[in-house]
C-alpha cells in the first residue's frame, strides 16, 4: 500500500486520531490546545465519519471541569470519549481524572503541555501540567514530533481500549503543537482492524443501563475501599505489555521505527562518525581545489596544496599504525619466551 503523506502540525496530527476513536468530544478551547478541538470541531460539522462510520459528537462546554465532567458521563453511557486541554485547564479536570481512572473507563485526554500559572501567567514553557496529573490513575504517553504524535496518539486509543486504563497523550506545547511536518498519515483502514472488538464489546456493555441497574460510586469502609484498590492493580500491570504490542503494530504499518532500530542495530558508530569527518575533509578539499583560490586581501592566488594538511596527517597515521604493530608483535614475542 502506498503511504499516504500530509502536512501538518501535532494539533492536527492529535485531532485526526482522536476523531477516529472517538464518539464524542467534550471540549473547552485553551493555549496551546484548541486547533485539536477546532479540528475536531469542524470535521465534525463537514459530516467526516470516524472508525465507526460514525460522525463524532461534539460539544463544547462552560469550562474545561465540564468538559471533563461530559466526558465522565458520556464513557459511562458507553460511548467513547475524548477532550483537549492544557496548563490550569488540566488541573481543572483532575477530580473527574480519579473517577475515570477508578472505574476503568477507557479514554484519551490529549494535552498540549505546557507550564502552569503561578507568579503570571506564560502560555509557553515546561510540562508541569502533566506532572501535576501522573497521581490521577492515568497512564501517560508522550511524543516529541508530529510523525510521533500521529503514530502513539494511535497506539493510545489502541491500548486504552484492551487495557481499560485511561491514558494522557502529550507533548510539548507550541514546540511540537504548533510545529509543521510532512510525515506519514495513518487512516481508518489501517487502525480499525486493531481495536480489541472484545474489549470493546464488553466496554459498551458495562454503560449505566435502566434495563441493567447497577449502583456505582457507593460510600465504602477503609477494608473494602483499600480491597477494590488492590484489585486495579493487574489492569496497570497489563499496560506496559500492551503499549509495546501497538507500538510493534503500528511499526509494521509505518515501517519507519523499525528500519531506524535496525540501521542503528547495524551501524557501528564509531566507523560512522569517522567516515563522515573523512568525507567532509574530502569533500572541503575537493571544493578548495575547483573554487578560484583568493588570498584574504582580494588579490592573487593561493598556492598552497589544500591537500598538503590531510597527506600529513595521512602519513602520521601510517607511522604510528607502523609503530603500533612493532610493539604488538614485541609482546607477542616476549610472552612466547617468558610463560607464566
Amino acid at each position: 500500500m502506498a503511504k499516504k503523506m500530509i502536512t501538518c502540525d501535532g494539533n492536527q496530527a492529535a485531532a485526526h486520531i482522536a476523531y477516529m476513536f472517538s464518539e464524542v468530544a467534550a471540549i473547552y478551547p485553551i493555549t496551546p490546545s484548541s486547533t485539536m478541538a477546532e479540528y475536531v470541531d469542524e470535521w465534525a460539522a463537514q459530516g467526516r465519519k470516524n472508525i465507526f462510520n460514525e460522525t463524532v459528537l461534539v460539544q463544547e462546554m462552560q469550562s474545561e471541569g465540564g468538559a471533563a465532567g461530559a466526558v465522565h458521563g458520556s464513557l459511562q453511557a458507553g460511548a467513547l470519549t475524548t477532550t483537549f486541554t492544557a496548563s490550569q485547564g488540566l488541573l481543572l479536570m483532575i477530580p473527574n481524572m480519579y473517577k475515570i481512572a477508578g472505574e476503568l473507563l477507557p479514554c484519551v485526554f490529549h494535552v498540549s503541555a505546557r507550564t502552569l500559572a503561578s507568579h503570571s501567567l506564560c502560555i509557553f514553557g515546561d510540562h508541569q501540567d502533566v506532572m501535576a496529573c501522573r497521581q490521577t490513575g492515568f497512564a501517560m504517553l508522550a511524543e516529541g514530533s508530529v510523525q510521533e504524535v500521529m503514530d502513539l496518539a494511535g497506539v493510545a486509543h489502541l491500548a486504552t481500549i484492551k487495557s481499560r486504563v485511561p491514558f494522557v497523550n502529550f507533548f510539548d506545547g507550541f514546540r511540537t503543537s504548533h510545529e509543521i511536518q510532512k510525515i506519514e498519515a495513518l487512516e481508518n483502514e489501517d487502525l480499525a482492524k486493531l481495536i480489541d472488538q472484545q474489549a470493546l464489546k464488553e466496554f459498551r456493555e458495562r454503560a449505566l443501563n435502566p434495563n441493567k441497574p447497577v449502583a456505582r460510586g457507593m460510600a465504602e469502609n477503609p477494608d473494602t475501599f483499600f480491597t477494590h484498590r488492590e484489585i486495579c492493580n493487574k489492569y496497570y500491570d497489563a499496560v506496559p505489555d500492551i503499549v509495546a504490542e501497538y507500538m510493534d503494530e503500528i511499526s509494521k504499518i509505518t515501517g519507519q521505527y523499525l528500519e531506524y532500530i535496525r540501521a542503528l542495530e547495524e551501524m557501528d558508530i564509531n566507523v560512522s562518525t569517522e567516515f563522515m569527518v573523512l568525507a567532509s575533509s574530502l569533500i572541503e578539499i575537493k571544493s578548495k581545489m575547483i573554487l578560484p583560490r583568493i588570498n584574504e586581501v582580494g588579490e592573487g592566488t593561493i598556492t598552497e596544496d589544500p591537500r598538503a594538511e590531510l597527506v600529513s596527517r595521512i602519513l602520521e597515521y601510517k607511522r604510528f599504525k607502523r609503530a603500533s604493530e612493532i610493539l604488538q608483535e614485541r609482546e607477542e614475542f616476549a610472552s612466547r619466551i617468558y610463560q607464566k
